[in-house]
């Protein structure tokens, strides 16, 4: 973990936090909310592609942001520099959206113990020598075990965000946040045929179980068992057909199809499908769909959300009743519930929003051998690559990266071009089988919203869905 020298340590080197809390009750004075957010961050990554080193960085960046809520406006004012003098500045910008005043302070947040990961600093697992070692040791590793491999890009990436946050009543929270990941991508190419397969992870830990021989040859043989599926993949299939999602990653079409659709803020400016259908069926009878930032060490997990709310467990549909939304503090006082610790910013130059955090269908009693027996003609897709959606209707298009044809419950031959098109709120509706065999990502997810970008988590078990849409090539 950091020493005690090199921690963040804002109002012990920088500002004087009595002088600090006065300027901050001075802004928010005749406001409902608000908070100062200080933070420091440290990132590298290191890229090793075509057999060498092609690129290698190290940002660090320190910075608060000030924010005063009053109704629906917020004054925000953010500074990379931590000083008194740019905190008095600040303070005079985010006390605009107070005006006269005439609101009343909302409670504050409970104060939490809970810590959900390390607060070791992944900077210290390996030297920068040993990480490009591991690089080169991957590109070698693959070649030798594939004669077919053309080309390998492996990465590794860490950082480590401090944050401060100082509220009006005096609450003052700080925690260590660590996150690390390692990818791969291999091309391999079989009679003039080229296909790509890719594979990694990462979460809230340090470099050292990613680093580790074991790990990294299992997500190399991975990425490179893709890439022999897809060699030998065929057209895909184009029309209305069942399909069934695999366990684990396939959770993304969830998140972007269904989890934007359950933020707080979309709901209460009614732009979300799933607007005033709280306590209705809105999916399949065995459908639970949790958020769930407390999962130890998960990329999206968080100890408390960037206003000091400590992250929960938020039931979101339940056995296919809407029974909840995702919150932060200003969404959840103009609704009139709780915040639901969801109140995310990507860095203190943003101010913060309900986003989510690990967002998963939960399992059912179904065996998934079960489920795919049920799909008589259709496709089985269990990695996805890009895709869009629109938050007002839930419309999505998602394409395949890993799919397979299925008749009559037999999986058959991996297809290529495969898209998914439909609609996150049908297709809850149209779910007729849920497994046993929920599964998270392995930690690879960053969410956008409004131009930010946070990491998250994903996780379902195999499910049957009717009558979606497959675009495909294949005639």
């Amino acid at each position: 973990m950091p020493s005690a020298e090199t921690r963040f340590r804002p109002f012990d080197t920088l500002i004087d936090e009595a002088r600090t809390l006065a300027r901050l009750r001075d802004a928010v004075a005749g406001a409902d909310d608000g908070e100062l957010f200080l933070e420091r961050r440290r990132s590298e990554s290191l890229l090793f592609d075509d057999g060498r080193l092609r690129s290698a960085s190290y940002d660090a960046a320190e910075g608060f942001g000030l924010r005063a809520v009053r109704g629906e406006t917020a004054g925000y004012a953010h500074s990379t520099e931590i000083s008194e003098a740019a905190l008095a500045r600040a303070a005079e910008t985010a006390r605009l959206a107070v005006g006269a005043g005439g609101g009343v302070l909302a409670a504050p947040p409970r104060a939490t113990n809970q810590r959900l990961y390390s607060d070791r600093d992944p900077f210290d697992d390996a030297d920068f020598g040993g990480k490009v070692e591991v690089l080169r040791a991957m590109d070698a590793f693959l070649r030798e075990i594939d004669p077919r491999v053309v080309q390998v890009t492996a990465s590794i990436a860490a950082s480590m965000q401090e944050v401060e946050i100082l509220r009006p009543e005096g609450l003052r929270l700080a925690e260590a946040r660590p996150m690390a990941r390692l990818n791969v991508s291999v091309i391999v190419e079989e009679n003039g045929r080229r296909e790509s397969g890719s594979f990694g992870g990462g979460g809230r830990h340090g470099l050292a179980p990613l680093i580790a021989e074991d790990h990294w040859q299992a997500v190399a043989r991975e990425a490179l068992r893709i890439a022999s599926v897809n060699l030998r993949a065929e057209p895909a299939p184009a029309g209305v057909m069942d399909v069934v999602l695999g366990p684990g990653w396939p959770g993304i079409l969830l998140h972007e199809a269904v989890g934007h659709g359950l933020e707080g803020d979309f709901n209460r400016k009614r732009t979300s499908a799933f607007a005033g259908l709280m306590g209705q069926r809105v999916a399949a009878p065995g459908v639970t769909v949790v958020d769930d930032g407390t999962i130890p060490d998960r990329r999206g997990s968080i100890s408390f959300d960037d206003e000091g709310t400590p992250s929960g467990r938020t039931v979101l549909i339940e056995d296919g009743i809407l029974t909840g939304y995702m919150q932060d503090r200003q969404n959840a006082r103009l609704m009139g519930v709780a915040p639901t610790g969801n109140g995310r910013r990507q860095s203190y130059a943003h101010h913060p929003m309900p986003r989510m955090t690990n967002t998963i269908m939960l399992g059912g009693e179904a065996d998934p051998a079960d489920v795919l027996a049920e799909l008589k003609d259709g496709i089985y897709a269990v990695g996805f690559g890009g895709g869009q959606v629109d938050i007002t209707n839930g419309k999505f298009v998602f394409s395949c990266t890993e799919a397979y044809r299925v008749k009559d419950g037999k999986v058959g031959a991996p297809v290529k071009g495969a898209t998914l098109i439909g609609d996150g709120p049908t297709a809850l509706q149209k779910i007729r089988a849920v497994a046993n065999d929920m599964a998270l990502d392995p930690g690879v997810g960053t969410c956008g919203k409004n131009g930010q970008g946070v990491p998250v988590g994903v996780g379902q078990p195999t499910l049957l869905i009717g009558g979606l849409t497959v675009g495909g090539s294949a005639t």
